[in-house]
């Protein structure tokens, strides 16, 4: 849109520019058509605008991506936006993104999210939509220039803070260019600055509990000033600190700034050393008839594809809502994908129900009543060579997520995962895929 366009529209629709809103709309066409040419939109891709305004970046967005969802607060726009991009592949949600529950977008396509995001609300809004849980492709904001400054910078500035460590762990943040106030309309007081987010690969996020993490980085910055190791003893009392910063290599007069993310990652992983060995588990190995002929380490087990046992419990609440967790990107198998509930192997000697129980206890941090069975799937490659005891039960939640393990998990209206599954049945596991119908019908 020209500046003469966002004008004669604002006009139209009897609206000034709402300063309370951060409303500064964008009016330079080839720099919009820049903005979206960053987002890179491939067959696919769902696209999520937030705060789309009058449309400056909509436009070169609809026709492009297979889908488009645009977000926006102002009840003075809503009616605009659905008259001028009326289409079956659009849909224009009246409402604060920053309190705007993402289930709904899952299942969709591949997501990614743009905006020209105001500045007063930017930061909650990213938190909200860099969640690994939504884990979308991409993200292109347009920031407060100071803002994305933060975002990508590095060790020993005056940037580098709490938010540039605990997203940056997640996120590879680019800052892309910087956009004149003269751009928009009207003017905003500040620059503004475009940056691009993109997850990082597996192998650079080392296992470790993102919610330590998070609060160490947080009150290591708490108050910049102070020595690290003293900040440290305040928000997180408890280790020994000082043999912790020398097992890391660091002396104890470090300052929260000095450190890079490796070597918070490294802080946090020491301070809190239960890393899982995954591989000394031991399972009972198993025939054809399931019955057990011995017992060899996980790792074995796995690498030989040997016949062995496990189990899946399916959550359900009082409102008919199913639970889904989605699995860590350290799992060996199947990372990243949406699962049951809980979902987890038999020990060697252990009953399928005691599994059930027990994995339920240390997965999501709850105990649960009745165990109903539902069906046992037969061993073979579709199911990883296990015989599996699927389950049903009851619970309303709240839960308590295993660092490492999983990365979180939602309520979805088992209408929803229906229509989630047919569409994207790789964003589930393979035993979810097999199990979701015979526990809710087909």
């Amino acid at each position: 849109m020209t500046l003469n366009e966002i004008k004669q529209t604002a006009t139209l629709l009897g609206m000034e520019p709402s300063r309370s809103l951060g409303q500064n709309f964008l009016f330079d066409q080839n720099l919009a058509r820049w903005i979206v040419a960053q987002l890179e939109i491939a067959p696919g891709d769902h696209v999520v605008e937030i705060g789309p305004g009058l449309g400056s970046l909509t436009e070169h967005l609809v026709g492009v991506a297979d889908s488009v969802t645009l977000i926006e607060k102002d009840d003075r726009i809503i009616d605009h936006l659905r008259a001028r991009f009326a289409s079956p592949t659009v849909e224009v949600i009246h409402g604060d993104a920053v309190t705007y529950d993402p289930r709904p977008l899952l299942g969709r396509g591949r997501l990614k999210i743009i905006g020209n995001l105001p500045y007063y609300v930017s930061t909650p809004i990213i938190a909200r939509f860099a969640d690994p849980l939504l884990a979308p492709a991409k993200l292109v904001f347009t920031l407060q220039r100071e803002l994305a400054e933060r975002l990508n910078a590095r060790p020993r500035t005056k940037d580098y803070g709490a938010m540039t460590v605990c997203l940056g762990r997640r996120w590879a943040v680019q800052y892309l260019r910087t956009l004149p106030a003269s751009v928009f309309y009207p003017e905003p007081k500040v620059e503004s600055a475009i940056v691009a987010l993109a997850p990082r690969a597996r192998d650079a996020v080392p296992p470790c509990d993102d919610a330590l993490f998070n609060r160490l980085v947080r009150g290591g910055f708490s108050e910049r000033r102070k020595q690290l190791r003293k900040n440290l003893e305040r928000v997180a009392p408890g280790p020994d600190w000082r043999a912790l910063l020398h097992a890391t290599g660091l002396p104890e007069t470090v300052r929260a700034e000095e450190l890079d993310l490796a070597t918070w990652t490294r802080l946090a992983r020491a301070a809190d050393p239960s890393v899982a060995q995954l591989g000394e588990e031991l399972f009972d190995v198993v025939d054809e008839n399931d019955a057990v002929t011995g017992s060899l380490p996980r790792d074995e087990v796995h690498a030989r594809d040997l016949r062995h046992r496990a189990i899946h419990v399916m959550l359900f609440n009082a409102a008919g809502e199913i639970f889904l967790q989605k699995r860590s990107i350290w799992k060996d198998r199947n990372p990243a994908q949406w699962d049951s509930a809980t979902a987890g192997h038999v020990d060697a000697g252990e009953s399928y129900e005691a599994a059930a129980r027990r994995e339920v206890r240390e997965e999501i941090g709850v105990e649960i009543g009745a165990l109903e069975p539902v069906c046992k799937l037969g061993s073979g490659a579709e199911t990883g060579h296990e015989f599996l005891q699927i389950y049903r039960a009851t619970h309303e939640g709240p839960f308590r997520f295993a660092p490492r393990e999983v990365e979180g998990g939602w309520w979805f209206d088992v209408a929803h995962v229906r229509r989630w599954l047919a569409a994207r049945p790789g964003d589930f596991t393979p035993i979810f895929r097999q199990a979701f119908p015979r526990v809710v019908g087909a």
